[in-house]
């Protein structure tokens, strides 16, 4: 892998969390640990990770509640969950949560390598290690830089739009929940954030309309779904 893996580890367990967070570092990884669910969501929203590491008890939100919200927003970044318990329907929840391996405590540091290596190989590469730049039909979408490129006039986004804009490209063609877009962008689901949203979505459909083959579908009850035919 040429580019260092950005890991997000959410651990509340104080001494396992830095063991872990040393020993990833010492292996090349860039890694940011948190310490319950709630502040590793929080972390999830604010940059960019290609892979996770999640125990599954923790206070404020546990680790499958952290990645179903996850897998709402983001469908592709790997997941591998520990955790104390070794029973069979703990396993079966985490993979029908979207888990792609389990791991149970006490376990080896060079196994924990030795998985992530495996779930990176069986991922594909685009998926993962995915830039920033998106094409929007014929429209160019640099999300680092929060710049829109249309024939008219390069755009500069507000950091709303550009997230949003983003979350919607990530998960082309598929529906964006509603409620967990915007717990993530927002960080509450309240009616008055859920106003705000749909006139970042009016906004983003102008911006993106002089391509008639995008579309920004209201999906009832739902969300929406970024299209483009």
């Amino acid at each position: 892998m040429d580019k260092k893996l950005n890991i997000l580890l959410a651990e509340d367990d104080d001494n396992l969390g830095l063991l872990l967070h040393s020993f990833l570092k010492s292996k090349g990884f860039l890694v940011e640990l948190a310490r319950n669910g709630k502040l590793a969501f929080e972390k999830f929203n604010q940059s960019s990770f290609d892979f996770c590491i999640f125990d599954v008890m923790m206070p404020e939100m546990d680790g499958f509640t952290l990645a179903k919200e996850i897998r709402e927003i983001d469908k592709k970044v790997p997941i591998l969950f520990l955790t104390a318990k070794s029973m069979k329907e703990d396993k079966l929840e985490g993979f029908s949560l979207g888990a792609d391996d389990y791991m149970t405590k006490p376990f080896s540091m060079e196994e924990l390598l030795a998985r992530i290596e495996a779930i990176m190989r069986r991922v594909e590469t685009t998926q993962v290690l995915e830039d920033d730049v998106f094409m929007v039909g014929k429209i160019k979408f640099d999300a680092q830089s929060r710049m829109l490129y249309t024939q008219v006039q390069p755009t500069k986004l507000t950091t709303k739009e550009n997230q949003l804009l983003k979350l919607l490209c990530k998960n082309e063609n598929e529906i964006l929940d509603r409620q967990a877009t915007l717990r993530a962008i927002w960080g509450d689901d309240n009616y008055f954030n859920g106003r705000s949203m749909d006139v970042y979505i009016a906004k983003l459909r102008k911006l993106l309309r002089e391509d008639d083959r995008i579309e920004i579908m209201n999906v009832h009850g739902k969300g929406f779904q970024l299209i483009i035919k």
